[in-house]
């Protein structure tokens, strides 16, 4: 190799280690942004109500096991869906405890639930 060959290839090979350090600072600093965004409280919030839906339908499933197959009952239910009905779901509660009519929901409550159980019943039954 002559010397502007080794030059050539030294100057190459530098530039090819100054372009992964930058490429490696960029990530750092990704890394970064991305750790200060996840410790904002509202996304802490948002994580946290994502992890409890989660473990609520984990849970649901399990005990649902024998509705629909190995996942459970709930593979159609989209319980992502809670997040978006729960301001919903807080004025009715709020509207129903104003009103003090808490027996009365719970007892529709329960009539819906027996209901709901009762064509759960009868949809998986074979032989109608």
């Amino acid at each position: 190799m002559s010397k502007k060959e080794e030059h050539a290839a030294r100057a190459s090979q530098k530039e090819r280690l100054i372009r992964e350090g930058e490429i490696y600072r960029l990530g750092v600093l990704q890394s970064k942004y991305q750790v200060v965004n996840a410790l904002h409280p509202d996304r802490l919030m948002h994580d946290a109500m994502e992890h409890a839906v989660g473990a609520v339908q984990n849970r649901l499933g399990n005990l649902l096991g024998g509705l629909g197959g190995p996942g459970g009952g709930l593979d159609k239910i989209n319980f992502r869906s809670i997040k978006s009905l729960a301001p919903y779901a807080l004025t009715v509660g709020s509207f129903i405890m104003r009103r003090r009519l808490l027996k009365p929901a719970l007892a529709v409550a329960a009539l819906a639930a027996v209901g709901a159980g009762w064509l759960m019943r009868r949809r998986s039954d074979p032989n109608p």
